[in-house]
This record gives C-alpha cells, structure tokens and sequence, in this order.
C-alpha cells in the first residue's frame, strides 16, 4: 500500500493509494499524524507494507520522525471540526461529535429486521474474495475491508453518494444528486461511543469501522428516514428503537442541502435531550 501525501481535495484510497490530504499543507496536524500511524497499523496487521511519498521532503522528515516514535500520537482526539476536505458548502469540513451509515432503502428494511448493521459479508452472505471481484468494487479494495461496518462523519454526504451510486449503478452525476436525488436511511452513533465498541477499529481513512456487526439497539444514536418512505418502515421497526427513528421531508435542492438539514436535525435533538451540554 502506498501513501501519497499532497494538496489533494479529500483523503480517500483507491486501487491500492491512499492519498492523504492535509488541512494546511504541508503543515502537519497531531490528528493527521495519527491517522497516518493509524492507516500503516491497519494495513500492517493485514500483512501489508505502507510507502510514503511526499514531495515536500521537510514535512517527509517530520512523518517519518513521528513514525519512529508513535506512542504520543496514538491517543490523539479528533479536533471538533476537521478540515481536511471542505467540500461541505456550509461547515467546511467534518463535525467529529457523530458518526453515520447509510443505507438503501431496501437494505434499511433489512437492517430494522435483523436489528444490526452487519458487514457486507455478513449481510450478503458471500466471501470477501467474491465481493473482492464484483465491479462495484471499482477502488479495487482489499478482502478485509468487507469484514467491516464502516463509517462517515455524521455531516458527510459520501454515504448518501454511495447510495445512489448503488441505485444508478454508475457514479451519479449532478443532476443525480441535485433533482433527481433520493436520500438512504442514516444511521447515527456518538463517535465517543461507538469508537469503544470491542470490534472498532481506527483505519486512518474512515473515522471508525466495525468489524461484523453492530447491534442498533444497544449503540445506535437515532436514525433519519426520509417522509417519502415511511410507509416501508412503519411496520418493521422494532418497539426499542421507535424513540429513536425520525421522518424528515426531503425539500432540499441537493444532496449537501440534505447533508446538512439531517445533521441540523440530529445536533438539536441533542441539544433539546441535553440542555446543559
């Protein structure tokens, strides 16, 4: 595995890359440090070796000075708003208080009756080497990364994105995520909570993962439905998790307007559960 550290637009891995983006390159955060000694653990654990390449051969220095002496930065906590990618028209970047998954609509209804989210192995009962294959796996990403539940920051708009890339088949385009944009299921969770989980794990790319499952009734925070699907989810959520589903209309012009109306919506059911805090 490669690490690719430059000006780029976001972070992400593909076809065996990670390009990491910095906040303020080539100034280094402690987070972002972590996140690299994060990513080289991941990936080591699973027998893979990591190189960095960097043009800027100071801040180079510096990552591999920190590499040689990691403890430090192993407890690192996110700051409030990461900055890494601001792509978000109105926050500017990732609000690190919650965590999402996101799913389609039909996969939601089987996430309410079977009460976890499960990892794609576990939910669709196939190996990871097959869904290694399949060309929906177009970032060609490794076996073990379909062992996991995986997650964005609560603010993203990358797992809405992913929906309809799913539902198009194709990577969706902006028409697709402006008029013709249909919202999945969100999945909420306290990142502070569920990053405790016995099977999290911290990969450097996504702010948590979960190996297999995660039970909704013992971690989940709340989840958004659009209004427009109700009527598929009414009848099959369980009676523990009702106090925690909410229907929210999707009058939004595109998918950041619903990115943010949905986060809006979750901070202030904090806020009104929670005054003092």
């Amino acid at each position: 595995m490669k690490i690719v550290i430059r000006n780029d637009d976001c972070t992400e891995v593909w076809d065996g890359v990670m390009y990491k983006k910095l906040s303020d390159y080539p100034h280094i955060t402690d987070w972002e440090l972590r996140s690299i000694i994060d990513f080289i653990a991941y990936e080591n654990k699973y027998g893979r070796e990591c190189q960095i390449e960097c043009e800027d051969k100071t801040l180079l220095a510096v990552i591999q000075n920190v590499l040689d002496n990691p403890e430090k930065y192993k407890s690192v906590c996110p700051p409030k708003l990461i900055t890494e990618c601001t792509a978000c028209p109105v926050r500017k970047g990732c609000v690190t208080e919650f965590v999402c998954h996101t799913a389609q609509i039909e996969n939601a209804v089987k996430i309410f009756e079977t009460g976890s989210l499960l990892s794609a192995v576990k939910a669709r009962k196939m190996s990871a080497a097959e869904l290694k294959k399949e060309s929906r796996n177009a970032a060609n990403d490794p076996e073990d990364y379909f062992d996991y539940v995986m997650f964005t920051w609560g603010n993203c708009q990358a797992g809405d994105r992913l929906v309809m890339e799913r539902k198009l088949k194709r990577f969706p385009d902006e028409k697709d995520l402006s008029v013709d944009f249909t919202p999945g299921v969100r999945f909420y969770f306290r990142y502070s909570e569920l990053i405790k989980h016995p099977a999290a794990v911290s990969d450097g790319v996504l702010p948590v993962k979960v190996m297999d499952e995660v039970k909704l009734d013992d971690w989940v925070y709340a989840i958004i439905i659009p209004e427009a699907e109700r009527k598929h989810f009414e009848s099959v959520i369980p009676d523990q998790l009702k106090t925690r589903v909410h229907y929210i209309e999707n009058d939004c012009n595109d998918i950041w307007e619903w990115s943010e109306k949905v986060y809006c919506f979750v901070e202030n059911r904090k806020r009104n559960q929670d005054p003092v805090s």
